[in-house]
């Protein structure tokens, strides 16, 4: 009988039943897939000799959280590899925002937009030198991170007091529209804050869109040498070399209660694995209250709670084999990781505005990503391995392009949204369908199916919007991962402080797991740890 059990082998899982058995617990992973990683996984499904990111791919909040640092995943193989640049938004008439991790070189990309925006990206750039260790602290640590708070109280009044916090509650678009004469910094602010479900004129956006660009900056988009599985292999090669266990195709269907505590739980084969000490979930707050614990060992209010529980956007993705590089017409779009299209703010507005009521967007916008571009090794020279995704909404009212999509997303619409998206990529860079050797379609069903966390490809957990964060967080509460249930806890993305591959939520849920619990201290564990230390 193993200490933990954790359910699930996503990021948030593997590093949590990590820092169990370095505390000396013995734990053992479930995974439901056949293959570990949850939304960390790559493949050669588009073609055989192009290595595909299945879900996520690039990762600034894995290269600033001290978590995944101190997992010293280098020794277990995990290389990090950037672009040239960190991130592209170019325009239709060849324009083109640059954010790279020279500050410099990013400064020059807005000068060329409006005089004087590239002091004021320099300007935002100071300020969050003074903040970011305070800031990265409180992301990262459970809730409420009180140590932290007051040295990112200080941080704050040194860099304006009430007005920064101010700057920093803003909706994104009054933000750039406060901080940037020209499009350039409107962009790279708009942009970033739409990687997660905030649209331009939501409160809290510009902090948001702020936070991603200065983590741009300051650690890049850097991806794992060899496709996104590289940094899961890792996760699990350490867990094994430490004594932890991963079961991969185990469908965990229930929680087992006793007495009001997690007592381990049963799988789809009817298996039941008891757990000594505790139960980690890396699974989505609503799966986890809804399917896997029995309703009469929670409270009324968690169960209403629950029922009012927001996703965040549904996700459609694209996956592309290029026979050539993508023939940006803005050459700075030509050496970015990660690429931006659409028109402007006012076209990430209409884009939000139809997701809100329920259309499929008629000019989606498209994160883009050129894989090859930032790890030479996911495709043969002079080729490109590629991705976009966007969103539209989890219960489609309407097409707002015109041509009928449903949101059932059979074939056919599914092959209406892809061409849709590559239409749109196109304006861009024209000849680029041209170069489609072969695409992979992966829509809201195929997204959720891979991975049950992705809810219709919600791929964060749950809405990043005010409401539902700190101790909104995945319910009105405390923030903690501890649940109603003793000895359960809740270690996935929809936990405080929410989406991105970094880590916290599954730490978080360790760390309240050996609070509770205490550690195991044995000569064995101590003597495999220096061993560790050595390598």
């Amino acid at each position: 009988m193993p200490d933990a059990v954790v359910i699930g082998s996503g990021p948030n899982g593997l590093v949590a039943a990590n820092l169990l058995v370095d505390a000396g617990w013995s734990v053992t992973v479930l995974e439901e897939q056949e293959q570990t990683g949850g939304a960390v996984r790559s493949d050669r499904g588009v073609d055989p000799d192009f290595v595909s990111d299945v879900f996520s791919a690039f990762y600034p909040l894995a290269a600033a959280s001290p978590i995944v640092d101190s997992l010293d995943l280098h020794h277990y193989g995990l290389r990090w590899s950037h672009a040239p640049h960190v991130l592209a938004h170019p325009l239709p008439d060849g324009r083109c925002a640059v954010l790279d991790r020279d500050r410099a070189t990013t400064a020059d990309s807005l000068e060329a937009f409006a005089p004087g925006d590239g002091q004021a990206w320099l300007e935002l750039c100071r300020v969050w030198e003074g903040l970011r260790d305070p800031l990265l602290e409180a992301l990262f640590t459970p809730f409420p991170p009180v140590r932290a708070t007051a040295r990112l109280a200080a941080r704050l009044r040194a860099a304006g007091g009430l007005r920064m916090a101010r700057e920093l509650l803003l909706p994104v678009r009054r933000l750039g529209e406060e901080k940037f004469t020209g499009e350039g910094g409107r962009l790279l602010l708009a942009g970033n804050a739409l990687h997660a479900d905030l649209a331009p004129e939501a409160a809290g956006s510009g902090g948001f869109g702020w936070l991603m660009t200065m983590l741009g900056q300051s650690h890049g988009f850097p991806v794992p040498v060899g496709g996104a599985g590289a940094l899961a292999d890792a996760l699990v090669a350490r867990l094994r070399d430490r004594g932890g266990s991963v079961r991969c195709g185990q469908r965990v269907t229930e929680v087992v209660v006793g007495a009001g505590r997690a007592l381990g739980v049963r799988t789809a084969d009817g298996d039941a694995v008891r757990a000594r000490r505790a139960v980690l979930a890396d699974v989505a707050a609503p799966h986890l209250y809804r399917d896997l614990v029995a309703g009469h060992h929670l409270p009324s209010r968690v169960r209403e709670d629950v029922r009012r529980f927001a996703w965040d956007f549904a996700t459609f993705k694209v996956d592309w084999a290029l026979d050539g590089p993508v023939p940006w017409t803005a050459p700075g779009a030509r050496g970015a990781g990660t690429v931006h299209i659409a028109d402007g703010v006012d076209a990430l507005t209409r884009f939000a505005a139809q997701l809100a009521t329920g259309h499929v967007p008629d000019h989606p916008f498209l994160l883009f990503g050129q894989m090859t571009t930032a790890d030479p090794t996911r495709s043969p020279a002079g080729t490109e391995s590629a991705w976009a995704y966007t969103h539209v909404p989890h219960e489609v009212k309407g097409d707002a392009g015109g041509e009928g999509l449903a949101g059932r997303w059979e074939k056919r619409e599914q092959e209406a949204m892809a061409d849709r998206m590559e239409e749109q990529a196109e304006q861009y860079a024209p000849g680029f369908r041209d170069r489609i050797r072969a695409r992979r379609i992966l829509a809201p069903p195929t997204l959720q199916a891979a991975d049950a966390n992705l809810h219709n490809g919600a791929i964060n957990g749950g809405t990043a919007a005010m409401h539902q964060q700190l101790f909104f967080r995945p319910l009105p509460g405390t923030a903690r991962p501890e649940t109603p249930v003793a000895g359960l806890y809740l270690a996935s993305a929809s936990a405080h402080p929410g989406g991105g591959v970094h880590g916290a939520p599954g730490a978080n849920a360790a760390r309240a797991a050996l609070r509770a619990r205490g550690p195991v201290r044995t000569a064995a564990v101590t003597a495999q740890r220096a061993l560790a230390r050595r390598r």
